[in-house]
């Protein structure tokens, strides 16, 4: 499929472009590929996106392909490792909270992804917003969800922070209504 016409938050960047057109809005329910995107968007926090998407590849690597399993027997001795690794966000507390967020995964379990799809009564929500300025940072959805993370102990999951994820899971799609990879663009082809 050829886009023609994307989301201007995009650019013109390569790897902006690619994570718009091949991830951005797309449902995700596995279990360490929702980690991996909750994982990002903790990390984004006072960065931009691109920043992010820069490193991901590193973090892939570093963090175990971020399986949560894995990441909750990590420890201090992996922290300090990975502050000395440039292509990470070396940011003690998201490091020490990506741990931590794993270890409130695994308790989880299988029940990590419907507590996240929840959050939208289990179907994406498809917006039709026609200019950026319309759609929001948060919604009362993502403010409650927040609330119901922070409280079963995950860090760095502010409201701004679970919009973030929402719409980088799927959960909320907020394509323009004149971007290509808008829903009814789609199937109107």
């Amino acid at each position: 499929m050829t886009i023609r016409q994307r989301c201007p938050w995009c650019g013109h960047d390569p790897l902006y472009v690619a994570y718009h057109d091949t991830e951005w809005g797309r449902p995700v329910f596995e279990r360490q590929a929702l980690f991996e995107r909750f994982s990002l968007e903790a990390m984004q926090a006072g960065l931009s996106w691109l920043t992010v998407l820069r490193k991901r590849e590193r973090m892939r690597e570093r963090f175990y392909g971020f399986d949560p399993d894995r990441l909750a027997r990590a420890g201090s001795r992996q922290v300090e490792s990975w502050l000395k690794d440039a292509g990470l966000i070396r940011h003690r507390g998201k490091l020490e909270s990506l741990i931590s967020n794993a270890r409130c995964v695994r308790s989880l379990g299988d029940n990590f992804g419907e507590l996240l799809w929840e959050s939208v009564g289990g179907q994406p929500l498809i917006n039709h917003f026609a200019r950026m300025e319309e759609v929001p940072t948060t919604t009362d959805a993502a403010r409650a969800l927040s609330k119901r993370l922070k409280a079963l102990g995950f860090r760095f999951v502010g409201p701004t922070m679970c919009y973030a994820l929402m719409q980088s899971a799927g959960m909320v799609n907020d394509h323009l209504t004149s971007c290509d990879l808008h829903p009814e663009r789609l199937n109107a082809k």
